[in-house]
């Protein structure tokens, strides 16, 4: 029998298992066959799109019998090529989309994993809660590939990332065994944490099918302002010293450079820059209000976070900490600030070629961090023109730069400098993209070895076929 008619033959087991409108081939994959960037494209063997968790058990059970190599996907939002499914049987949880319960008093909500990360935003509002994961594709990206990433985005600096906001977890196994761990409990020791083990794990241990998360109360009211520094060190200290005038309510703190700023304004000539004059330090602040004395506007109208936050930076003006502030005075001057900050995966494909990395450092060295690449990579390419944006709340810096050749080797020198770089510091190569297909010469490079040979026993005692999402995040022997 010849390798194609085997293939269709087990294409006919997964339609009956499915129902053959829920197995796709060729044409019909198209949608699936390349990643968000466009970077990467495959011709997949197969889409298949279960419905329950039943079936995607019953589709890995065929793949582990078989031998076949199986990518699950979820929105395909990601930025590391995780979902890269060359002769593969993609595995989509589009269909596992249900919200299945949100119970205010215990601030949870139990998801499927292709919940879409906006639909859970509007469920938790409707209780007055919030899921505070969020960044610029909560309008597509789902959550099982948000935690299957560990992803972070621009509340981080509050309540943490994917990891922490989910108590428990459901999940295929490579052989085709469903574990549960849909614990709603905040304490569980339990045993190994298989829960964290498979987050993050990027679908190279099992495949995430539903979730229960931590809702967190909907802050009242918001304080929302650009502040320009004088230096990411003086960024830093505004930080600190607003976290202790509000108690740790500041729910994101975000940097864009000048040069950012400029390339923001030619993606998006209609917009206005965030100060009449231009500065190189573009800090967003924003503090979230819980207590109804926090949020509910005084005799003047003045709301008081947004009072206090003013009198806070009018403070630090007259010091010389600061050297410009602009506070919205309305929802509409809050999601103009926000809209520069959410851009920029937009801006930085402005131009080609486009290196970017997505690196951490403790907080105390973003300023050197800073220093060092851009100084290193304008010495590897003087006309080099770097452009940035940072999560500076929680360290992790999105360099991004127009390199003025498309060279691959002097490409992979910026890059791997930047890696090198933070890791002097102290820092990681991969802060919230994940590892992938991209970062796996990072991972040569970098990881510690005895973690590594860990990970590598890990993933064969879970995996011995090697199906699952193979290829990814673990670097080649």
């Amino acid at each position: 029998m010849t390798h194609h008619t085997d293939t269709s033959r087990n294409l006919d087991d997964l339609r009956d298992i499915l129902g053959p409108d829920y197995v796709k081939t060729g044409e019909e994959a198209a949608p699936w066959s390349r990643d968000w960037p466009g970077h990467a494209h495959w011709t997949p063997l197969a889409v298949v799109r279960p419905a329950n968790t039943q079936e995607v058990a019953k589709v890995v059970q065929w793949a582990n019998h078989t031998a076949t190599p199986v990518v699950p996907v979820s929105g395909n939002t990601g930025l590391v090529e995780g979902s890269s499914a060359e002769g593969a049987l993609m595995l989509s949880l589009d269909r596992l989309s249900a919200i299945r319960e949100i119970r205010p008093e215990a601030k949870v909500a139990i998801v499927e994993a292709g919940a879409v990360l906006s639909n859970i935003h509007s469920a938790a509002e409707e209780h007055d809660l919030i899921f505070p994961l969020t960044f610029g594709a909560r309008g597509s990206a789902m959550i099982g590939g948000a935690l299957s990433t560990n992803a972070g985005g621009s509340n981080v600096v509050r309540y943490g990332n994917t990891r922490h906001l989910c108590l428990g977890i459901e999940a295929v196994l490579p052989t085709g065994e469903v574990v549960d761990l849909m614990s709603e409990l905040h304490k569980d020791n339990s045993g190994y944490d298989l829960r964290d083990l498979l987050i993050g794990a990027e679908g190279t241990l099992g495949i995430i099918t539903a979730a229960v998360l931590k809702l967190h109360p909907k802050p009242k009211a918001y304080a929302t302002a650009m502040v320009a520094a004088p230096s990411l060190k003086d960024a830093l200290t505004l930080l600190n010293i607003l976290q202790q005038e509000t108690g740790g309510a500041v729910e994101a703190f975000e940097f864009m450079p000048q040069v950012y700023m400029q390339a923001y304004l030619e993606r998006f000539p209609e917009a206005r820059a965030p100060f009449d004059e231009a500065y190189d330090i573009n800090i967003l602040v924003e503090v979230g209000a819980l207590s109804p004395r926090e949020a509910t506007p005084g005799p003047d109208g003045q709301v008081p976070v947004t009072a206090h936050l003013e009198e806070v930076l009018g403070r630090l003006f007259e010091q010389g900490a600061i050297l410009d502030a602009a506070v919205a005075q309305s929802d509409a001057q809050r999601q103009e600030m926000w809209a520069r900050r959410e851009a920029s995966a937009e801006v930085a494909r402005l131009r080609q070629p486009l290196v970017d990395n997505d690196i951490a450092v403790p907080l105390d060295k973003m300023q050197e961090l800073l220093e060092q690449i851009t100084e290193n990579a304008l010495s590897l390419d003087p006309d080099l023109l770097p452009m940035c944006v940072a999560h500076l709340g929680d360290g992790n810096l999105h360099f991004a730069a127009w390199p003025s050749t498309d060279d691959p080797e002097t490409l992979k020198k910026i890059k791997d400098m930047v890696d090198d770089t933070a890791i002097a510091l102290g820092g990681s190569f991969s802060a919230e993209h994940g590892v992938g297909l991209t970062k796996k010469p990072a991972m040569s490079r970098h990881k510690n070895p005895t973690a590594l040979k860990a990970m590598r026993a890990i993933k064969q005692a879970l995996d011995p076929q090697g199906i699952m999402n193979p290829g990814k995040v673990l670097p080649d022997d």
